[in-house]
């Protein structure tokens, strides 16, 4: 046997025992190497494919509009994890993560190409598992703070009481209002949202209650309020904290009697409605200044529910990562498959002052600047881009394992050293988180799983 075939079965070998489809095309597009992996994920064997052309083969998304191998053939510049799916040969679409790169020959000149790509169906079926298991509604959460609320919606849905929900900006305070209303019996009869800070006492006093024809100059005719719209469902008005002292009076007759009295009218109008309310602030701190009164108050506050910022609550931020991803892709008709390393350590440090609203901005801009598979740190906003503007000098903001001994201390800060409530949150024994901190050099707070102060 010669040398050279020595070597092609040597190579044969490697290619077929790597885990990632490969094949190379010539340059007129026929496949000439394919190997085992590629046989097992397209069901197409190599006999037939060797020869074929690689669209005849794939049947790719990108194969007409956007050939990742084309576009390599064409510039000389190699494509890193660009996003795809193929069709099998069972008609079956199959999610892909693909690269390329020019094949030359002895002398550097350019003979063909070569592409490898990695089924991404176990990753999608797994991702789409924990959304399920952490989406409620269409709110995403695995923190210990978002399932205890979880848990309880369901039973706050169940009864006709009023809710005060307060949380800042951007948690996602109306999400919870449409998701208690839609688990509840009202769920066929309207929801009605209301802003309370968008409008002057006068305009939303009319908004509420509404107004009879001739009840000020512009009224032409009746107009149902708010409150009459959302009869047999739910009204959620949104920053009570801002409704002036006159406007409390009248929210809180309202809400004793179940009836409103549209602006020029004779006589009240009975409502059935559930009450939800929301605020950014500290109403309670507003009761004790004197600004909102305590009787309102007390009234609208029978259940209780604070969101927590999402600074609170990081563990989220992968999970809400992928299922911004997710959507955006569906929106724009784009093929993203996430974020990288780099740009996930940045994203699990950043404090987000506007909360999930924020975080949803940045994936928003970030799928408006990139062009291929994957959002690295140059399609970021300014605040979370290199201050250099080149990411290749900066220091990485947060490596795998910084971002590994971060939440274990954050989670053993938490729970005052308790290793077993930490690991829970984690999702790990305890017997790891012990070897996790050994590990990682974590110095633990003054307290142990017993709650005794360390000596």
């Amino acid at each position: 046997m010669k040398p050279t075939d020595h070597a092609a079965q040597r190579e044969a070998a490697i290619l077929n025992s790597v885990n990632e489809g490969v094949f190379t095309v010539d340059q007129e597009w026929r496949i000439t190497c394919f190997n085992s992996a590629a046989e097992r994920i397209t069901g197409v064997s190599r006999d037939q494919a060797i020869g074929s052309r690689c669209c005849d083969v794939f049947h790719a998304s990108i194969c007409e509009t956007d050939c990742a191998l084309r576009k390599t053939m064409s510039e000389g510049n190699p494509v890193v994890n660009a996003t795809a799916h193929i069709v099998n040969h069972e008609g079956q679409r199959i999610p892909i993560r693909i690269s390329t790169a020019l094949l030359r020959d002895d002398t550097g000149g350019v003979i063909g190409g070569v592409e490898t790509f990695q089924d991404l169906t176990q990753i999608e079926q797994l991702q789409k598992e924990l959304e399920s298991r952490y989406t409620f509604e269409d709110i995403v959460g695995r923190s210990p703070a978002m399932l205890r609320l979880f848990d309880v919606v369901p039973q706050i849905s169940a009864s006709t009481s009023t809710v005060l929900i307060e949380g800042a900006s951007g948690t996602g305070k109306e999400l919870f209002a449409r998701a208690i209303h839609n688990l509840s019996s009202r769920r066929k009869k309207p929801f009605v949202a209301v802003n309370c800070a968008a409008l002057p006492d006068t305009l939303l006093e009319s908004e509420l209650f509404g107004h009879k024809a001739g009840a000020f100059t512009d009224a032409k005719r009746d107009k149902p309020g708010r409150f009459a719209l959302a009869h047999g469902g739910t009204i959620f008005l949104d920053e009570i904290g801002d409704i002036s002292p006159a406007m409390q009076v009248r929210l809180l007759r309202v809400l004793q009697e179940r009836q409103v009295e549209p602006l020029g009218g004779l006589k009240p109008v009975p409502v059935d409605v559930r009450v939800i309310v929301a605020t950014n602030k500290d109403l309670a701190g507003l009761v004790r200044s004197g600004v909102f009164r305590d009787d309102l108050y007390y009234r609208i506050r029978v259940v209780y529910l604070k969101l927590p910022e999402l600074k609170q609550r990081r563990e989220d931020i992968p999970l809400l990562v992928n299922s911004l991803i997710a959507k955006f892709n569906r929106l724009q008709g784009k093929d993203i498959a996430g974020v990288s390393d780099r740009v996930m350590a940045r994203l699990m440090e950043y404090d987000y002052p506007g909360n999930v609203r924020e975080l949803e901005n940045i994936i928003e801009q970030a799928f408006v600047l990139c062009r291929g598979g994957l959002i690295e740190g140059e399609h970021m906003p300014p605040e979370l881009r290199p201050s250099t503007g080149v990411e290749r000098d900066e220091p990485k903001a947060m490596s795998l394992e910084a971002m590994e001994r971060f939440l274990i201390q954050e989670a053993l800060a938490r729970y005052s050293g308790n290793r077993k409530n930490a690991a829970a949150v984690l999702g790990v024994d305890v017997s790891t988180l012990y070897r996790k901190v050994r590990a990682l050099g974590i110095v633990a707070p003054g307290r142990d799983g017993r709650g005794q102060r360390r000596q």
